[in-house]
């Protein structure tokens, strides 16, 4: 079960550091309805990576992917796919990045977040944790291979509770520093905001690009 935790952090680090979803939860925890928005969006998060990755491994347990000699044709083929997506989202960020001394344009929802329930804010955590296209790749390739692994189910969910709070670690910071620090927490979390808008192209491209290499590194080797 450690090899398969091993195999996977780098994974769940790569979901963790997701710019706009981090950005939008700082916004969220200056708003009136900072704690209940604020803790529903974490759920959705949760509850997003929780149902895709739980959908992936039950998916391919049934598919019986898992064997004894190693990497499945199909999983190869699969990340070797994957990883192509993931260059191509890396090209498609580096054509659209802002010019010099510009920020990324945010997404218009995140202009209504005064308004957000937190019914919203937890259906817009789920989405982007679970439908985000860099996340979902990333968490199915996980699932996937916690599911060649060949654990057992509970093992299986052991290392996929894991999978779940690693990659929430970047939302679940801004919350742990909101409810730690109270009011001297706007400060902190400002500057990480900052830092976030104006380098947010820049970090997705570099992600784009190391784990679309890598999996197609790792397809190719399993063919």
């Amino acid at each position: 079960m450690g090899a398969a935790i091993g195999e996977m952090l780098p994974l769940a680090i790569g979901i963790a550091i997701s710019p706009v979803p981090i950005i939008a939860i700082i916004l969220m925890l200056i708003t009136p309805k900072a704690r209940s928005n604020g803790l529903a969006f974490l759920g959705g998060w949760l509850l997003g990576l929780a149902i895709v990755g739980t959908i992936v491994l039950i998916v391919a347990n049934t598919a019986g992917i898992a064997t004894s000699s190693g990497p499945s044709r199909t999983v190869s083929i699969i990340k070797l796919v994957l990883g192509l997506l993931l260059l191509f989202a890396a090209w498609r960020q580096f054509t659209k990045r802002p010019k010099a001394g510009e920020e990324a344009p945010m997404p218009k929802w995140m202009r209504a977040l005064d308004s957000f329930t937190p019914t919203r804010s937890l259906a817009i955590g789920a989405l982007l944790s679970g439908v985000n296209p860099k996340n979902l790749i990333l968490n199915a390739t996980a699932a996937a291979g916690i599911a060649q692994t060949g654990l057992s189910g509970f093992q299986q969910a052991v290392v996929m509770v894991v999978l779940i709070i690693v990659g929430s670690l970047g939302i679940i910071a801004p919350v742990a520093v909101y409810f730690a620090m109270g009011d001297k927490a706007a400060k902190v979390l400002d500057g990480w905001k900052t830092w976030l808008a104006a380098n947010n192209a820049t970090v997705m491209i570099v992600l784009f690009v190391v784990f679309g290499v890598s999996l197609i590194g790792k397809g190719i080797g399993g063919l």
